[in-house]
């Protein structure tokens, strides 16, 4: 066994392993690190939680049709038929949303995008059964997860970071430029899985009523997991731990921008996540040869318990300086608002939308230290009323930021505060990110009869898609009822706590079930 494990990768693997590589560019550059804080700028005020309403929106659809899905894929040919459908949707609608200006219309771009990246993994999961051994998932598994980090991920990442870096954050250039990157290459590195992977354990075609099988064998295969003690205790705490880590890849920069800290110190500050997770993730695999998977998944549930307190801190100490500052900065938004009635101005709707981006520049200004802004409008016979309006509300921010320089400074310490708390929760996420999420799927494997193993990873995916339902529900929820979105973040912990508690109770039962399919394996060799 140990042999066969040190074996080099074959072509399969391989092909399996570099699609992570093409793909995880999408959940960096479009789920995490640069498209939410862009969508959060645009949508204004509470873009954070339509954010994470859209990403639950996009869980729940996915979740609803996976049941019928996944066992669709377990007949002949269908797997790979399905996995480029949605791969092609997720590709396509993604190079989209570079041209897409309205709120309303990113959030849906991001949802049907995002329904292509979920619905293409949940076939390219089930795929591991199809492409190595039992004795050689913990590896490969490992490694697509430590593969899709440091390359699919950081790449790309880093040549979106550059054009930022080099053309300013807010260019529309460098923004499209990040989102173009993310199609072409999922697109272009998906090629040798479209070639060399293929199903191996299938279902024959039954001859008439597929659906209506299909169904069937959803039902009877929810029904063994249920039946089984141990895999169905499995099954429910991934369910809920599985649940808070995607709610926080997918919320972390939108809680950052709601917070106000710096964009590209975020960016940066996940990129340190993708590269720490490249050795982790690989290590994880390693450790789990060694010390029992069970274990290993409930230390990587204690650090993420820690990330949410973390997480929480990191808000709850800065958000009563926030609203102190926002209780000044209202003064400047009501005289600019009157200031802007005293003209008579050719295009009043542009000249709104003008004052608009003045006042977040201003405010970016005196918190960042960005360049100083200019209110401008380019309608004809419009220039001098220009010329005084930003005359006015210049010497408006001089006032504040004279009048207010005890609160600004304040607040200016606690962002850093938080900053540097961002950054730790980012080294934190990166050590068990690729780890819990890599174990999982190949103790899963470990744990369902390999002759039945796609319509048992069909449901896995299921409950891992269902469950990054709550933790987005939960934030948008709690963060809205209270008005303080670090409280949403503190919610998250509930789902881990609860992901513990099973795993920790479930020793016997799957100590039992690991027994059972160890023997299976003995014997069928």
């Amino acid at each position: 066994m140990q042999g066969q494990d040190n074996k080099r990768f074959t072509l399969k693997e391989k092909s399996w392993i570099l699609y992570d590589w093409a793909n995880s560019v999408y959940a960096t550059n479009i789920m995490a690190a640069i498209y939410p804080p862009i969508f959060v700028s645009v949508a204004g005020q509470n873009g954070d939680h339509w954010w994470s309403l859209g990403t639950a929106l996009t869980t729940l659809v996915i979740a609803l049709i996976s049941p019928f899905l996944g066992a669709l894929a377990d007949f002949k040919g269908m797997k790979k038929r399905l996995f480029i459908a949605f791969m092609l949707l997720g590709v396509l609608t993604t190079g989209a949303l570079a041209f897409m200006t309205d709120w309303r219309m990113m959030l849906v771009g991001y949802v049907v995008s995002h329904i292509g990246f979920s619905g293409a993994n949940l076939f390219y999961d089930s795929f591991l059964t199809d492409v190595t051994t039992n004795q050689r998932m913990d590896k490969v598994s490992s490694w697509g997860y430590a593969m899709g980090y440091i390359g699919g991920s950081t790449i790309p990442f880093l040549l979106s970071i550059g054009m930022l870096l080099w053309l300013g954050y807010g260019s529309p250039i460098a923004q499209k430029f990040a989102i173009l990157i993310t199609s072409g290459w999922w697109l272009l590195f998906s090629i040798p899985f479209l070639k060399n992977v293929h199903q191996t354990h299938y279902i024959e075609h039954p001859e008439k009523g597929r659906a209506r099988q299909a169904i069937t064998n959803v039902l009877r295969t929810g029904k063994e997991i249920v039946s089984n003690r141990g895999l169905f205790l499995f099954v429910l705490a991934y369910f809920f731990y599985i649940d808070g880590v995607g709610t926080i890849i997918s919320i972390s920069t939108a809680y950052g921008t709601a917070l106000g800290l710096g964009a590209m110190g975020m960016i940066l500050a996940l990129l340190v996540t993708q590269i720490v997770a490249m050795p982790c993730s690989i290590l994880f695999g390693k450790m789990a040869q060694k010390v029992p998977t069970r274990k290993l998944l409930l230390f990587a549930i204690s650090v993420y318990m820690v990330i949410c307190c973390v997480g929480f801190v990191m808000g709850y100490t800065l958000e009563p300086h926030q609203d102190a500052f926002d209780a000044v900065y209202a003064g400047v938004r009501d005289d600019a608002a009157l200031l802007l009635e005293t003209e008579t101005l050719a295009e009043p709707e542009a000249a709104r939308g003008a004052l608009d981006d003045y006042l977040k520049a201003a405010q970016a200004h005196i918190l960042h230290g960005e360049d100083a802004p200019m209110f401008a409008l380019n309608e004809a016979g419009d220039a001098d009323a220009a010329q005084r309006l930003d005359t006015q509300l210049a010497q408006r921010l001089s006032v504040l930021q004279a009048d207010s320089a005890a609160t600004i400074d304040t607040l200016k310490s606690a962002t850093r505060r938080s900053t540097i708390m961002f950054w730790a929760m980012a080294i934190l996420v990166g050590t068990v990110q690729g780890g819990i999420q890599a174990v999982s799927r190949s103790y899963f494997g470990k744990l369902v009869p390999k002759r039945r193993s796609n319509e048992f990873f069909g449901f896995f995916d299921i409950f891992g898609k269902f469950a990054t339902v709550i933790g987005p529900l939960l934030y948008a929820l709690i963060g809205g009822l209270t008005g303080r979105s670090s409280w949403g973040t503190l919610a998250l912990l509930l789902l881990f706590l609860t992901g513990f508690i099973i795993l920790y109770r479930g020793k016997e039962p799957l100590a039992q079930l690991e027994r059972e399919r160890m023997a299976e394996e003995a014997a069928n060799a």
